[in-house]
Formats: structure tokens, C-alpha cells, sequence
């Protein structure tokens, strides 16, 4: 048996040598964490991990990361767990933040992107502005605790600007796209969390469960697979909704 024949039925001997050859950028690792250990136990076996930011404990709840990867970068740290999983595969990492000074740079040769990048500034929408200029398919995953929301962003499409073109509270605007498009009981425990979140005063980080974050993960892992081969998909505006909490 070789290391992928338990996916047989589910992905053809052709399909998995697509996979295998198909680059994928993962920008930030904190959901990207999680995003990249399913694609890489699928076939996925060139990423590239890009993320400045170190392991705080407070990342345990819901990212892929050991407590002894506090203080470390989290591109290396998750590099050294993807390659416990297959030493084989090609990961690259970058430990550094993405500006508009250095972009450009890594975009290049990409297949497929994940775009997880904190929106504290306007480097998110050039990411993907980029991307569609390189024909570069791009995901968008975000933890709703109980579940997750992933757009796909293609290169001859909508982008989230459409949404808004400011990155302050863009997260809080994401969250009011959701919830004018969901109905019945999925928009009342959605629109739950959102008032109780209000009621904080909003002084805390949004919070966060590790179900929505492997949610996130099995979904765009299979929005890979199905970009890679072909397969058709929902793009923005339209999205995916997944929940755990029915």
C-alpha cells in the first residue's frame, strides 16, 4: 500500500498525480495552519507557508500548533509538523509579514491561494487583487466558531471589495454579509454569537473554536481538489456555510 491508496474511490490514480504537482500558497498559518496539515494528508504536497507571526497560547484553542511551539515562528513550527507527516513533501516558509513593499514577490507560480491574512490593513484586498491579475484561483476561510464560512475568489470574478473596501472591522462586515444570506436556525445562532460579541464592547479578539477551524480546513481542502482537477464550484458572491451546530 502506498501513502495515499486509502484514498482510492474518492480520487483517481490521475487525480492524485494533479494534486501532487499543484502549488499552493497558504497566506498567514493561524486558520492556514489547519487548512495546510488536511490538503497535505490529501496529496497536496507543494506549499508554500507564509506567516510573521509566533505561537501564543492562546492560538491552542483552534490552530494546529503544540505547546511547545509557543514563541516560535509559526511558519517553522507547522513546516516541522507537515514534514513529520511526509518528509517528502516540498514546503517552503517564509517568516515574515506581507507588505505592499514585498507582495509581489510572493506571488509567484502559485496554482491556488489561501488567502488568511489578518485584515488590519489594505495588504488582503492587494493579495487578491494580484492574485486575479495571475489568473491565481483564491480561498477566504473564516471561524465561526460552530462553523465556518470559505469565499472563493476567482480571477475573472468579484472580489471582496464588494463587500467592503476598508479593512477596519472588515471581519464584522463578513460576518453581516453572512447573515443577510442565512435563514431559520442557522442565522439565529450566528446572529446569537454576533450580539453577545457586541455586548463586549468588542475589546476582545473575536472568539473562535477549533470546530470552525477543521470545518474550514475540510472544506477548502476539498475546493482544492476540486479546483485542481476541474471540478466545478460555488464563487463569490455566492459562498460555503458549514456548521456543526444544528
Amino acid at each position: 500500500m502506498n501513502r495515499y491508496s486509502r484514498n482510492s474511490l474518492y480520487i483517481s490514480e490521475a487525480e492524485q498525480a494533479r494534486l501532487k504537482s499543484t502549488q499552493i500558497l497558504i497566506a498567514g498559518c493561524g486558520i492556514g495552519s489547519n487548512i495546510a496539515e488536511c490538503s497535505l494528508r490529501l496529496g497536496f504536497e507543494n506549499l508554500c507557508l507564509i506567516d510573521g507571526d509566533t505561537v501564543e497560547l492562546s492560538n491552542l484553542n483552534r490552530q494546529n500548533y503544540h505547546s511547545y511551539d509557543i514563541a516560535h515562528y509559526k511558519a517553522e513550527a507547522l513546516e516541522d509538523r507537515l514534514k513529520k507527516i511526509n518528509p517528502e513533501a516540498n514546503i517552503k516558509i517564509m517568516s515574515s509579514y506581507i507588505t505592499n513593499d514585498n507582495i509581489d514577490t510572493f506571488i509567484q507560480r502559485q496554482t491556488i491561494a489561501i488567502n488568511a491574512l489578518d485584515f488590519t490593513s489594505s495588504v488582503p484586498f492587494l493579495f487578491d487583487t494580484l492574485c486575479q491579475e495571475r489568473s491565481i484561483p483564491i480561498l477566504h476561510p473564516y471561524n465561526f466558531g460552530w462553523g465556518a464560512l470559505i469565499f472563493v475568489v476567482l480571477p475573472n470574478g468579484q472580489n471582496l471589495t464588494t463587500i467592503s473596501s476598508d479593512p477596519i472591522g472588515f471581519e464584522k462586515k463578513v460576518a453581516a454579509y453572512l447573515l443577510n444570506h442565512l435563514k431559520g436556525k442557522q442565522k439565529e445562532w450566528v446572529s446569537s454569537i454576533l450580539d453577545r460579541y457586541e455586548k463586549t464592547g468588542s475589546n476582545i479578539p473575536p472568539p473562535q473554536l477549533a470546530v470552525g477551524s477543521w470545518l474550514a480546513a475540510g472544506a477548502c481542502t476539498n475546493l482544492l481538489y476540486n479546483i485542481a482537477v476541474n471540478k466545478p464550484i460555488r464563487s463569490f458572491p455566492d459562498f460555503y456555510f458549514l456548521t456543526a451546530n444544528e
